[in-house]
């Protein structure tokens, strides 16, 4: 445990310093927030000994939306953004995540305004949160974009004309197509949410056909446009078939989140796309919406990161439980795919590994049989959880 008058600066040995490429022994200095040496195989006196507990990077969290359930917990309930971005932000620290993308969306749908969801209460509740110093984790906006709706690009406009985002996401939930190609997936979800009978369901997916139809390429063009001009990272979501990759490729997207089938995850991976998937898939041994497993694509080697989806925790144990995968490459391997590699995918060099000059942002690990517990989380030599 550091002391206020540790922070900053610690030194640290674990039996299992997980590097990006292995697993040493190893003392681990920390100055000023940045990892200043690794002592292989030495156990400094003045080190704080972690016993038989792993120390690994502080994890890189990509997609994460689990701000909703906090600001909304109940249908019809809006919680003070202010106080859920504090209360998310301590379960994201206290699940290992020292740097996390929060998932914010402009556009619908089903027609409703983007202000029904909280994105400009939220928005400022995250910068005034920001500013007061008080965030455990290092907070940055990933900005999910429905193509298909009125008024998207001017919304996403005028959203990057106050706020910083990161990242900028692709999403069409038309249905026909992608994730709800199988449209009885979509009106299953759409009976047990809104108890809409089949008539209104043909006409509500009729409506959003013929919108997709008339603005969805205008719209897309749009933000792919808006991305580049505005230097931030792109990723496509829900790819299904290989020319949704093709598309991809031609409009520069460096992620693709959660492809639907193997093709296309293939097809991502083999253009340099970084395939990312949910860790709760990994968890619960599949896809809950009866899409590609993600250990399937592990299996294959088409597998580049982990994203917690809607379960915090769900990050550290989804990397772990790819350690056994054989084309994972081991612990150290696994680790990256929540760590090292989200971070390169955003153009973050400076963290997500334990290494000489990067950030100390660092997370100790003790094991119950096969599950990881977090224990303590750094972030830059700061004890954050």
């Amino acid at each position: 445990m550091t002391t206020p008058d540790d922070i900053g600066s610690l030194t640290l040995f674990s039996r299992r310093v997980v590097l990006a490429d292995r697993e040493i022994a190893a003392t681990v200095v920390v100055e000023d927030g940045v990892i200043t040496a690794i002592e292989a195989d030495t156990r400094r006196s003045d080190a704080a000994d972690l016993g038989e507990d792993l120390l690994i990077p502080g994890l890189v969290e990509l997609h994460t939306d689990h701000l909703e359930p906090h600001y909304q917990p109940r249908p019809k309930v809006h919680w003070d953004p202010l106080s859920a971005v504090f209360a998310y932000d301590a379960q994201i620290a206290a699940s290992g995540i020292t740097t996390v993308f929060d998932s914010l969306r402009i556009g619908s749908d089903d027609d409703r305004p983007t202000t029904a969801d909280g994105l400009l209460d939220l928005s400022e509740a995250i910068a005034t949160a920001k500013a007061t110093g008080l965030l455990r984790s290092d907070h940055h906006t990933h900005l999910r974009c429905e193509i298909p709706s009125r008024g998207v690009v001017e919304e996403a406009e005028s959203y990057l004309a106050r706020f910083d985002v990161r990242l900028m996401s692709l999403m069409d939930h038309t249905p026909g197509q992608r994730q709800f190609r199988d449209e009885e997936k979509l009106r299953t979800y759409y009976r047990g949410k809104t108890g809409l009978s089949e008539s209104d369901l043909d006409r509500l997916f009729a409506n959003r056909r013929a919108r997709a139809d008339e603005i969805g390429e205008p719209n897309k063009r749009g933000l792919v446009a808006l991305a580049h001009r505005s230097g931030i990272a792109l990723a496509s979501h829900d790819d299904t078939l290989e020319d949704h990759v093709a598309e991809s490729v031609a409009d520069r997207v460096s992620i693709a989140e959660f492809p639907t089938t193997v093709e296309a995850a293939r097809a991502s991976h083999a253009a340099g796309i970084s395939v990312l998937m949910g860790a709760p898939n990994v968890v619960r041994g599949g896809s809950h919406s009866g899409n590609v497993s993600a250990v399937e694509l592990a299996e294959a080697g088409v597998l580049d990161i982990l994203s917690s989806d809607y379960v915090p925790i769900s990050l550290i144990h989804g990397a772990f439980g790819l350690a056994d995968v054989p084309a994972m490459g081991g612990l150290a391997g696994a680790i990256q795919t929540v760590t090292l590699k989200p971070a390169l995918a955003t153009g973050m060099t400076d963290r997500g590994e334990i290494a000489v000059g990067k950030r100390a942002d660092l997370v100790r690990v003790a094991m119950i049989g096969a599950k990881p517990v977090v224990r303590e989380v750094w972030r830059t030599g700061r004890r954050i959880a």
